[in-house]
């Protein structure tokens, strides 16, 4: 009796470690499909933005970790033609609000309006019911028109006389805005600016870069080239295999070391935020996907660190002044920390 149990045991272990076994390796074949459909998807939008791949791969590793984009630069680098390059390469509907002191809420959320025949509020849908929203010059709304973006943004849903609608998935919002103190600009509530995963910078282009730029142009829109490679069911599946990608108790402890750090730092009066360490852990979860494994290494958070966690964090008065930026606070913090060796 002893002995068939024995046996019985041997063969469920057995059989246990070959499932084991079976699922690891569908894993790694999901990944490595993943890792080929993320190069197509940035191939096709390299074909309007020229010179500027590590900015394109930031914004898809945050729209794979379920982000939101501030790409915060001078008028004319490309901001809006990126975010249309990225709507036609991952095939979603796209919908963009120029937005000036005059836009209102309801022209972002949508609004009711009575309908005779029915007798019914019938909902009219605003611009941010679509797949990809870009607010073009964020910074250059009233308070009021911005803050309508925020349950967008962190619930997926606008409310409109206290009736909620869904915004259907996936839910992207790219948003530029001007340099603080350019004309018509006003500074983004901390508590927005804390709903972006990532804050990004295109600059000018290098010469040879710009040089390549206007030889493809001649004659044809750059943004032509750009051709769908995934869908948005194909988008909602890589994202949800990207919630998957593993993340140990170690890499855990190692974020949370790095975010304790901004809030004990004596140039900053305000550290990052939980949404922070969420943020960082969720976008090197895609960085690793992307990279065709199916678990996070400390590699995969050092170089995403300071574009995820600068623009929410608040200076010292007087910081500026010493030449002190939140850009170089962080990388001091991922230097001064070792990071654990991860098996």
């Amino acid at each position: 009796m002893a002995t068939c149990i024995f046996m019985g045991f041997k063969v469920y272990s057995l059989l246990r470690a070959q499932n084991q076994s079976n699922h690891k390796e569908q894993q790694m074949e999901t990944t490595q499909k993943g890792n080929v459909m993320g190069r197509r998807v940035l191939k096709s939008v390299m074909q309007a933005i020229i010179g500027k791949e590590q900015i394109i791969l930031r914004v898809f590793l945050a729209i794979l970790a379920r982000g939101h984009i501030l790409i915060e630069d001078i008028p004319g680098v490309g901001k809006t033609t990126l975010a249309i390059a990225f709507s036609k390469a991952l095939n979603l509907e796209y919908s963009r609000v120029q937005f000036t002191p005059d836009v209102l809420p309801s022209d972002v959320t949508g609004f009711s309006v009575f309908d005779k025949e029915t007798g019914n509020m019938e909902y009219t849908p605003g611009a941010v019911l679509c797949n990809l929203f870009l607010a073009d010059e964020l910074n250059r709304a009233t308070s009021r028109t911005q803050s309508a973006l925020l349950e967008a943004m962190e619930e997926g849903q606008v409310t409109i006389d206290g009736v909620s609608h869904v915004i259907p998935e996936p839910f992207i919002v790219i948003a530029t805005q001007n340099p603080v103190g350019a004309a018509g600009t006003q500074l983004l509530p901390d508590s927005q600016m804390d709903r972006f995963m990532v804050r990004l910078t295109l600059g000018y282009p290098g010469h040879e870069d710009e040089l390549s730029l206007l030889k493809r142009k001649q004659g044809k829109a750059l943004l032509d080239l750009v051709e769908p490679v995934i869908t948005g069911e194909e988008l909602e599946r890589m994202r949800t295999e990207v919630d998957k990608v593993h993340v140990d108790n170690a890499i855990l402890n190692y974020i949370v070391t790095l975010i304790s750090k901004t809030r004990k730092h004596p140039d900053l009066i305000l550290g990052a935020s939980p949404r922070a360490s969420i943020a960082i852990t969720s976008i090197s979860k895609a960085a690793a996907y992307l990279q065709g494994r199916d678990y996070v290494i400390p590699h995969d958070i050092a170089p995403l660190f300071t574009d995820t966690l600068a623009h929410r964090l608040v200076l010292r008065p007087g910081a500026e002044q010493e030449n002190i930026t939140t850009v170089k606070i962080l990388n001091d913090i991922v230097n001064s920390v070792k990071a654990l060796t991860v098996g």
